[in-house]
């Protein structure tokens, strides 16, 4: 069976991040002598996709190019002056490249190697088990924006939107709208006390913490909603648990190891949190309100069944959108009625 979206993620997609040597603490590592022979960028870059390629590990190139650009304070490798790539590199930095590369060996991914990455131009703060934003929750972002935009045409207002977004991580998809949207409003909600942590830290970093509400939320406990003192939002979105469960076990030792599997596990068909964001719609979302969701591409015939199955609900699915490799992605569904 092939694995769909999020299990077979281009690991090192998307548009880079930014640091330097001081992204990372080092103090968990045992000194190792630094590698005899090497000592420029493109030497140290063609070492270590050698290793990695010898020991399996995927986008081998890609993650020295990353490692080195990020020792070096460069966003990616391509970004470096040629003066930069060929001098000899500091002790220091040899040092750091090898601890470094010794944590991808062990299949950690670059992400959290690097401690941060970026997401619709914003630079976010990355940690396990924190669920890693993928590109292509990216264009999930980029259909609400056009969404909001449109409606705001249609009404003749800037866009304003009071926005839900269930499961947050790290705060990628709310931190993004709310850059995008200067006069929205978030209310950001997940059960992992890490994520809603690093949200909050993300949310600092970028200045946005004046617009957005954190709250820590187990959305599958129903009494919980009732306690919240918000009225309707105008959209809910969410990148869910939407693995398959059966799923799980084939998942990449990256994401096995390291990431959250809360965030990826939606159940024996993956519906499970997709269902109880649909359910609580009629309470949470205003008349006319929108939900995006990210989904497997099989849901898209298996919420279109739940929908029709439950007209009280007075939800219809309006849009899909496919993704980079043309994959039913995205679904719109829209609240009309009481």
């Amino acid at each position: 069976m092939e694995l769909w979206g999020r299990m077979l993620w281009p690991l090192l997609s998307g548009p880079g991040r930014r640091g330097g040597i001081r992204g990372w603490a080092f103090s968990s590592w045992q000194p190792h002598p630094p590698l005899a022979g090497l000592s420029s960028a493109i030497e140290l870059v063609n070492h270590w996709t050698r290793v990695f390629e010898k020991k399996g590990v995927p986008e081998a190139r890609e993650s020295s190019e990353y490692i080195v650009a990020h020792v070096l304070g460069a966003k990616t490798f391509q970004s470096l002056r040629p003066a930069l790539r060929t001098q000899p590199l500091t002790s220091q930095q040899l040092q750091c490249i090898q601890e470094l590369s010794s944590r991808r060996l062990q299949r950690m991914p670059v992400q959290y190697i690097l401690g941060e990455w970026d997401f619709q131009g914003l630079s976010l703060k990355m940690m396990p088990p924190v669920f890693i934003p993928r590109p292509e929750t990216e264009e999930l972002v980029e259909w609400v924006l056009e969404e909001v935009a449109q409606r705001s045409h249609a009404v003749g207002s800037p866009g304003s939107p009071l926005i839900l977004e269930v499961g947050c991580g790290s705060g990628a998809i709310s931190l993004s709208l709310l850059s995008q949207l200067p006069q929205s409003r978030v209310i950001a909600v997940d059960k992992g006390e890490t994520a809603i942590s690093l949200t909050h830290e993300n949310a600092q970093r970028l200045r946005l913490q004046d617009r957005i509400w954190i709250i820590h939320l187990d959305m599958t406990s129903e009494g919980s909603w009732t306690h919240l003192p918000w009225g309707p939002v105008d959209l809910v979105v969410s990148n869910p648990p939407y693995v398959f469960h059966q799923d799980m076990e084939q998942l990449a030792p990256e994401i096995h190891s390291y990431e959250d599997p809360a965030a990826l596990d939606g159940g024996e068909e993956g519906m499970d949190i997709i269902t109880h964001i649909l359910a609580l719609a009629p309470r949470l979302l205003k008349d006319c309100g929108s939900i995006f969701l990210e989904v497997d591409p099989r849901h898209l015939e298996l919420v279109s069944s739940w929908l029709q199955s439950r007209p009280e609900l007075y939800l219809n699915l309006v849009a899909v959108r496919r993704d980079f490799c043309g994959r039913p992605r995205f679904l719109h569904i829209r609240r009309s009625g009481p």
